[in-house]
């Protein structure tokens, strides 16, 4: 009986050069060569935003140093660093140039204006982000609408309808004009929101037995408190810095907003040569605009982020 014979397997060939090598794995480029470009793309990126902030920081770094010099000195050596903080230069442009009675004016309309935005502008985008009904699409439209509308071409239909109403020159007036102005972004950006929130917790809240109202103010609104907060600072920086609105349906002195009391600081006869005032009064305004972006710009970028993570 003869034995068995055993089939070897021949050894493995070393793969020739190039063998076995994939055009995709070929074509790759080499990591050396993308950290090459990483790097590249990273030093450029950061040197832009670099210029854009230095071209952004220095000249509110430059009006916060001159309203703490004197008029010759601002003249004279206007990069230099003030020799002495000229702190009457504040107190003469909030006591004589009224602007604390414009800043308090500010504060009210604002205030009373960013209100009544967020409460109806968030009313109206969770009832046109959740509830299907004839005509949803025509309302969210319109909406979009009045963003792209020039608000100049509205200002003397608007002039005679406010005065109809006998509330030109008041502060409630120009607060339900900063609403109507406000509403289309807010809706638009609060709607797309609100798309983004789960359901199943309002339909729990249903279950449960909560009604719409309950539902939308316990549950609802703090979820969406990112989106708000990314609209409100939004909508802050737009009021406070209106001036176009102010200036056509408020004309009463004792009624004007920081906007026009800054306009009226750089043209009155008593303040035609006080440069240190003027820019006194400059900063003044613009403290409470950089100081909310600094305390709310995490949940702006939150807020501005939400739907595109979910």
């Amino acid at each position: 009986m003869e034995p068995m014979k055993t089939t070897e397997t021949p050894a493995p060939r070393p793969a020739e050069s190039g063998a076995g090598v994939s055009k995709t794995d070929a074509l790759a480029p080499k990591p050396d060569r993308r950290k090459k470009e990483g790097g590249v793309l990273n030093v450029f990126s950061h040197g832009v935003l670099i210029i854009w902030a230095i071209m952004v920081v220095t000249p509110l770094l430059w009006a916060v140093m001159t309203s703490f010099k004197s008029d010759s000195s601002i003249f004279g050596s206007p990069w230099s660093l003030p020799d002495k903080l000229h702190f009457d230069n504040w107190s003469r442009a909030w006591t004589q140039a009224n602007m604390s009675d414009y800043f308090l004016n500010t504060v009210l309309v604002v205030g009373g204006s960013l209100i009544g935005t967020l409460v109806l502008g968030s009313m109206a985008a969770y009832v046109l982000a959740r509830f299907d009904f004839p005509g949803n699409r025509f309302i969210y439209y319109l909406f979009v609408g009045g963003m792209s509308f020039p608000i100049m071409l509205a200002l003397v239909p608007l002039f005679y309808v406010v005065n109809n109403m006998g509330m030109l020159n008041t502060i409630h007036g120009l607060i339900l004009v900063y609403i109507a102005y406000s509403l289309p972004f807010t809706v638009f950006f609060l709607t797309a929101f609100f798309r983004t929130l789960p359901t199943s917790v309002a339909e729990a809240a249903f279950v449960d037995g909560a009604s719409h109202t309950r539902t939308f103010f316990q549950i609802m609104l703090p979820m969406a408190k990112p989106g708000l907060i990314s609209v409100g600072i939004f909508n802050f920086l737009g009021q406070w810095n209106q001036y176009m609105l102010p200036t056509v349906l408020n004309t009463d002195p004792d009624k004007k907003v920081l906007t026009q009391g800054l306009v009226q600081l750089a043209v009155s006869q008593g303040y035609k040569g006080d440069w240190s005032g003027l820019f006194a009064g400059l900063v003044m305004a613009m403290l409470p605009v950089l100081g909310a972006y600094i305390v709310f710009q995490r949940q702006v970028v939150q807020g501005l982020t939400a739907g595109a993570l979910k």
